[in-house]
């Protein structure tokens, strides 16, 4: 029996193609919803979208809703990983105003320059964009109070790392809030070996249990975690996905331990 593997190069082709897309042409046809809709539907308060550049929010592709858990203070540090066109950056930098900090980290550079280009023009001083992959981030050791990501860390095939860099940059007692895709149970080889349905927010979503575990491992400790029923997918192959492995958004809250 031939054992098939995930084509890593061509994951990472696959995910920069479709946010480049995201970025550039966002009235294309997804597997995922995009915009202020989506955004309302999940739970973003209108006045947090209001402050938000409308062609930013045009490219929003979140699943789901993490700021009430991650209760962002004044003067607090943030970093948003996988920060896409830069929606909840801005978000973020309101939370915790002139006197806080938020850096965002994408990979993509059209994302990159579009949120750089709109945060520039709202005079966002405080907010700064790197491109930069998420398993390397390019941020200093327990730097930042909190972590926030949406719909990202799906998309990463070694999640180990990942979690193992947001408990290096957090500082000790920091945050983690992010929504992302899990699946109920463990999805099959013939989904999780194809890189168009990683880079559809499919193919990398982890079994819960381990998700939570890969957390715990890295040393950071769940505190709460949430069904995002309201978030949902559009293609007949994603929707397939949900009903037969149960893969379905979540948000979650971690800290970092001492």
């Amino acid at each position: 029996m031939t054992t098939r593997t995930l084509n890593i190069k061509d994951l990472e082709l696959q995910v920069k193609q479709m946010y480049h897309k995201v970025a550039v042409q966002p009235e294309g046809d997804f597997h995922f919803e995009l915009g202020r809709t989506v955004a309302e539907r999940i739970g973003y308060p209108p006045n947090y979208l209001d402050a938000v550049p409308a062609a930013a929010v045009d490219s929003f592709a979140g699943v789901g809703y993490f700021f009430d858990l991650a209760g962002i203070g004044a003067g607090e540090t943030v970093l948003d990983v996988g920060s896409g066109s830069g929606t909840d950056s801005v978000i973020a930098a309101g939370l915790c105003g002139p006197g806080g900090r938020v850096i965002g980290v994408d990979m993509t550079d059209a994302q990159i320059d579009k949120a750089s280009r709109l945060a520039a023009e709202r005079g966002l001083e405080q907010v700064e964009f790197r491109k930069g992959y998420i398993e390397r981030l390019p941020v200093e050791d327990a730097a930042v109070d909190v972590v926030i990501s949406n719909g990202v860390f799906n998309l990463v095939s070694d999640k180990t790392a990942v979690f193992g860099e947001v408990a290096r940059v957090l500082r000790p007692g920091g945050r983690l809030a992010l929504a992302d895709i899990v699946s109920k149970s463990q999805l099959p080889e013939a989904v999780t070996c194809d890189a168009a349905l990683w880079a559809s927010c499919i193919g990398g979503a982890m079994q819960i249990d381990s998700y939570q575990d890969a957390i715990e491992a890295a040393g950071m400790s769940v505190e709460t975690v949430r069904h995002n029923d309201r978030y949902r997918f559009l293609s007949d192959s994603a929707d397939d996905a949900t009903r037969k492995w149960g893969v379905k958004s979540i948000s979650l809250l971690a800290r970092n331990r001492p």
